[in-house]
């Protein structure tokens, strides 16, 4: 799979990666069995970069991970990890203090010194302008807790804020055909500073797919059920902040534009890889199926632009208007 570097890591990883907070919680129940299927499947296909986070089921897509890493130790995979979603989010709450002890937590769950790359958890806006907070995590990498820093963000506005800071080395960012918002500016920015960026809810929560109808029923304990209006965490996690409605409608066009060979998926997946700027794009995977089909993406051939005026065309018709202004 074609591997591109990471921002300011210097470091490579592959296109399309796996991201993790489905193996932990939140996207119902997945076996221990099942999730470490899914890890070895996303790595046989060519995946080399994994991305979880300390609050995914309490630190279980971490330790899933770490015993994997442990059992595989020459896969030469590249973990993100993230934290700051521990405590209430406040901006004191992140501290260096803080910053130690949950560095130490992750550090203990993936079974590793140093970790790879620590991006903030979506914090609270004014996080991103305080020049002590950056001194910390500048710390963080003098005491080689971690070898590098990024951010996760909700809005383009926080993106372009920690873009501006030197020692950032990646933004973690929602983008995909329903969130174009990102390549006016973002993503410009981003490669001008040489910084990574890697395309999270790359599938809009699943819309993307092409999957569900009006009577798909999720489980309780998935956000698809219990955060469509942010009722739990921010709006636009679940469904990229669309309404189920426009975006089922939306998804059934969105499939039309798939090429031969191709899922609407996979449509998805290629179209934010070849977005220039984008350095990995991560989606979720419950089974091993899904795993090799998203790796299978990276493979695909570019799509033609048709297909890019028509994921234009779509989004400014149906989806930009729910969502361009707020994120």
């Amino acid at each position: 799979m074609e591997q591109r570097v990471l921002g300011r890591t210097g470091r490579p990883v592959s296109v399309v990666g796996l991201g993790t907070w489905q193996l932990g919680a939140d996207w119902g129940d997945v076996k221990e069995a099942d999730a470490l299927a899914v890890l070895d499947a996303a790595v046989e296909s060519g995946v080399t970069f994994f991305d979880t986070a300390d609050v995914y089921g309490d630190g279980r897509s971490e330790q899933l991970i770490g015993r994997y890493l442990k059992e595989r130790p020459d896969a030469g995979i590249f973990v993100a990890t993230k934290m700051g979603r521990r405590l209430d989010q406040l901006p004191e709450n992140y501290s260096l203090a803080n910053f130690r002890a949950w560095n130490d937590r992750s550090r203990a769950n993936l079974g590793v010194d140093t970790l790879d790359l620590v991006q903030l958890h979506c914090p609270p806006t004014a996080v991103y302008t305080s020049d002590a907070l950056y001194d910390a995590l500048d710390t963080l990498v003098e005491e080689q807790r971690i070898a590098a820093y990024a951010v996760s963000v909700e809005t383009c506005d926080e993106a372009l804020a920690a873009i501006a800071r030197p020692g950032v080395a990646s933004v973690q960012i929602i983008f995909n055909p329903f969130r174009l918002k990102p390549l006016e500016k973002v993503l410009p920015a981003a490669a001008a500073a040489g910084v990574g960026i890697i395309a999270r809810v790359p599938l809009a929560s699943g819309l993307l797919s092409g999957k569900y109808t009006r009577e798909t029923v999720f489980a309780a304990d998935d956000h698809r059920a219990y955060n469509r209006h942010g009722e739990a965490f921010d709006q636009g996690e679940t469904f990229s902040g669309v309404d189920y409605e426009t975006g089922l409608e939306a998804a059934v066009e969105f499939a039309a534009l798939a090429p031969e060979g191709a899922t609407p998926a996979q449509t998805a997946l290629r179209w934010i890889v070849q977005q220039p700027g984008v350095t990995s794009v991560i989606p979720g995977a419950r089974n091993v199926e899904q795993a090799r089909a998203n790796a299978a993406a990276a493979e695909l051939p570019a799509l033609p632009q048709p297909v890019l005026d028509g994921v234009r065309e779509l989004y400014d018709r149906r989806i930009r208007a729910q969502v361009h202004g707020r994120w």
